[in-house]
């Protein structure tokens, strides 16, 4: 069987880049590496990099308006790691200085003594903030 090398990049759908790359960028720390943008009746395009991934935020012309659903096929959510526990609880400062609303640190069910903090960007995509388990 051929190999996989990796993940090459994560392309979100979203409603309005220019809403969503300041949250992206102020509140989980990407930075813009680019743009491919056809216009205001075009399609969109905001490559975002950090922490060893590219997110490519993706605003399609006449694209749907509806809230994001996981339970639709598609995206169910996205998932970045944390080295610990105590990591996670300063991401929950973060998300609170910035007035994004999130749940509490939880035990990850698929994984018995992992910890997340589950929280939704502009457009309702469901993100996820995952710490390992304690040694």
């Amino acid at each position: 069987m051929p190999t996989l090398t990796g993940v090459h990049h994560v392309a979100l759908t979203v409603t309005d880049v220019d809403r969503s790359v300041p949250w992206y960028e102020r509140v989980l720390g990407f930075t813009t590496a680019g743009r491919a943008d056809e216009g205001e009746q075009g399609l969109r395009k905001v490559f975002l990099r950090g922490f060893g991934i590219t997110l490519t935020l993706v605003q399609h012309p006449g694209g749907a308006h509806e809230p994001f659903d996981e339970c639709r096929p598609g995206l169910d959510h996205l998932t970045f790691s944390v080295s610990d526990e105590a990591t996670l609880r300063g991401w929950t400062d973060r998300l609170t200085e910035h007035g994004v609303t999130f749940s509490p640190i939880t035990e990850e069910i698929s994984a018995p003594g992992a910890a997340v903090v589950v929280l939704r960007d502009p457009d309702g995509i469901q993100l996820v903030l995952w710490a390992p388990p304690s040694p």
